[in-house]
């Protein structure tokens, strides 16, 4: 895998025209591009193709998927349809609904002739603290088990890794094998301000404790030369920077 390839970017705009700009300015600078809540809710389903069109040859549907088994089965379908290289699922939502996800994925994937999509069950969001997580959420396990905890819980419901924060790389690592595939936000490079991230690391180090794909958004797109920062990161990540 190229160096590049380990960048998804985050597509965190609300119009097309921003994010088709984005990809067409990125696609050479990165592997994969993000499109989450805001974008989504904003222009619809096709602004999957619209990135596709624009560039983008790996497109993460960033979509939290969290109801009923049988609605998230439903909607792993669609994100098959739609073509996405990968998406993801609360792991909060229990084993039958992750499950029912990965199959209907499957299933779906079969019927089309088309390679599956990796599927990631999202941990413990890097904007909630431990503080957050006890008083708040009422979880009183430490924030780190209970990372580990729901990417146990995901492997065994048969996804192929975990959205988690830099700071429980090694821990999901460990209890799940380093076959197990953890995409981490919260990326910030040293240069960059940490924003609502509560949980960060830099890109570099977030590799170092094995991360295999790292979310990087306002970084890159807020810089004032997107290509430069991008290629920047790239950089640091093998240890040029």
């Amino acid at each position: 895998m190229a160096t590049k390839d380990k960048i998804i970017l985050a597509l965190d705009v609300s119009s097309e025209g921003e994010a088709v700009e984005l990809v067409s300015t990125l696609k050479d600078c990165v592997g994969a591009f993000k499109i989450g809540l805001e974008l989504f809710t904003s222009v619809g389903p096709k602004i999957i193709e619209s990135a596709r069109n624009a560039g983008a040859e790996r497109i993460f549907y960033d979509g939290k998927l969290h109801d009923i088994p049988n609605t998230v089965a439903g909607a792993a379908r669609a994100a098959v349809r739609m073509g996405v290289w990968m998406f993801n699922v609360h792991a909060c939502g229990g084993t039958a609904m992750m499950r029912a996800a990965a199959d209907a994925a499957d299933e779906e994937a079969h019927r089309l002739g088309v390679e599956p999509p990796l599927i990631l069950g999202v941990t413990v969001l890097t904007s909630i603290s431990a503080e957050v997580l006890h008083d708040e959420l009422s979880v009183p396990t430490l924030l780190e088990n209970q990372v580990t905890h729901l990417a146990q819980l995901s492997q065994n419901a048969g996804l192929s890794g975990v959205v988690a924060s830099p700071r429980e790389i090694a821990d999901v690592k460990s209890a799940c094998g380093p076959e197990f595939l953890v995409v981490t936000p919260g990326v910030r490079p040293a240069w960059a301000a940490a924003n609502d991230q509560k949980r960060v690391m830099t890109p570099a180090e977030a590799v170092q404790f094995g991360a295999d794909y790292l979310v990087i958004g306002r970084p890159i797109t807020a810089a004032p030369d997107p290509r430069k920062a991008a290629d920047q990161i790239a950089l640091e990540l093998e240890g040029k920077g």
